[in-house]
């Protein structure tokens, strides 16, 4: 019994880390002030604008349409329509460059290093979008501050553009938690954004390294078992030592899920990726220790979080058996979860979300057991992670003048 007490107590002691670990981020962060200067004369970065299409060059339309009208000019559109027949796509612009590859490539990877070898020009950064994006007016002006006070690896905000059936509000929801969770709070902690996996900017040669790097070299051969590009750049980049910040008003907007087969084939996909990810995300952390990184430390505890009902269900579980073997740990952790979903209410609190998705709350359980389902279609990857079909097609001004801007009221001001 001793030693079932031991073990129960060390697994409990973890996920009352995990549980509580992200209210006093949050809390520390509060304390916090941004920094990025207003630059005298600041430069006019040249950006790259990749965007990856997969069988539907259509749905790219609007993204390419807000990217044109971007306030901030010197810049470049690539189109890589991988996969897609072209019959009708009509859209031409000088800054606009289409590809299609023949044969075709099949990877997300491979079409964006098809862009990148066929540059009409050299430029300073790269920004990666996917079909679906569409990119606010002011999107690569944000990006560019940062660029100027020295940052070389840039997220952007990555947003709702429907919020139109419950599933597309409950994942909404989930985005407004991970993007203050997982982005904003390290960043303003002193550390890394997660990567969302479009909407970011990395600067040229930074992003071409991971580009050729043996970990894409590696991944192109396996398929859908590769792993997620966007884990692969932010291994790399933290490997490198390299801060991966947070643009808050740098937005982009995506098409979130509507029903909930999308939901179980998308989550299916990220759950996956996340065990992949999981000895890089560990080793990150004792890699940290090691270089006395709080960089490295942080976003290695960060990545290595469970998806977040896996951990309330662990959690519960754990709980409701230590009420035989030691109640005083199981009381903390129902303690620890209480202070756990209070902190998601503080978190939406904080990102200012719509009253839809303030709605989505009450339906959460029906959200969460599609994502219960997802967990079998992680033994067939190259079988059920199929590709997410878009159908939401608004322009850039229809989701401005639907949708109110959401900034924090401390983050009005860039310090």
């Amino acid at each position: 019994m001793e030693v079932i007490n031991l073990i129960y107590v060390i697994l409990s002691g973890i996920l009352i880390f995990f549980l509580v670990f992200p209210f006093i981020t949050v809390l520390l962060s509060l304390l916090t002030k941004e920094k990025v200067d207003d630059v005298e004369n600041p430069k006019e970065f040249d950006y790259a604008c990749i965007i990856t299409a997969y069988k539907n060059a259509e749905i790219t339309r609007p993204l390419i349409e807000s990217l044109v009208k971007q306030n901030h000019k010197k810049h470049h559109i690539y189109l890589v329509a991988d996969n897609c027949d072209l019959t009708g796509f009509d859209l031409e612009h000088e800054k606009l460059t289409v590809f299609c590859p023949d044969p075709p490539l099949n990877l997300k990877v491979k079409s964006i290093i098809h862009a990148v070898e066929n540059f009409v020009r050299d430029h300073d950064y790269i920004a990666v979008f996917d079909g679906d994006n569409l990119a606010h007016p002011n999107f690569l002006t944000e990006i560019n501050k940062y660029a100027n006070n020295g940052y070389r690896s840039i997220q952007g905000q990555r947003t709702a553009k429907n919020l139109d059936t419950f599933y597309a509000c409950a994942d909404s929801l989930g985005e407004f938690y991970k993007n203050y969770i997982d982005r904003y709070v390290p960043y303003r902690l002193g550390s890394s954004s997660v990567i969302s996996g479009s909407g970011m900017a990395v600067e040229a040669d930074l992003y071409k390294s991971y580009l050729y790097s043996p970990e894409i070299e590696e991944g192109k051969h396996l398929w859908k078992k590769m792993l997620q590009e966007d884990k692969i750049l932010q291994n790399v980049l933290l490997a490198k030592k390299e801060r991966i910040v947070y643009a808050w008003n740098a937005v982009v907007y995506d098409e979130k899920v509507t029903s909930g087969d999308q939901v179980q084939t998308q989550r299916g996909r990220w759950i996956y990726s996340y065990f992949q990810n999981l000895p890089n995300s560990l080793g990150l952390i004792f890699k940290g220790i090691g270089n006395f990184s709080f960089n490295q430390i942080l976003f290695g505890i960060t990545t290595a979080s469970l998806p977040l009902f896996i951990l309330v269900f662990i959690a519960i579980f754990t709980g409701v058996l230590g009420l035989v073997i030691n109640p005083v740990v199981a009381l903390s952790l129902f303690g620890a979860l209480a202070i756990f979903a209070g902190n998601i209410l503080l978190v939406l609190y904080l990102s200012k979300v719509p009253k839809p998705v303030w709605n989505a709350v009450w339906g959460m359980p029906f959200f969460v057991w599609r994502q219960v389902l997802a967990l079998f279609k992680m033994k067939d990857p190259n079988k059920n992670f199929k590709h997410s079909e878009h159908t939401r097609k608004y322009t850039i001004d229809e989701v401005l003048n639907k949708q109110p801007e959401h900034e924090l009221d401390h983050q009005e001001k860039t310090q």
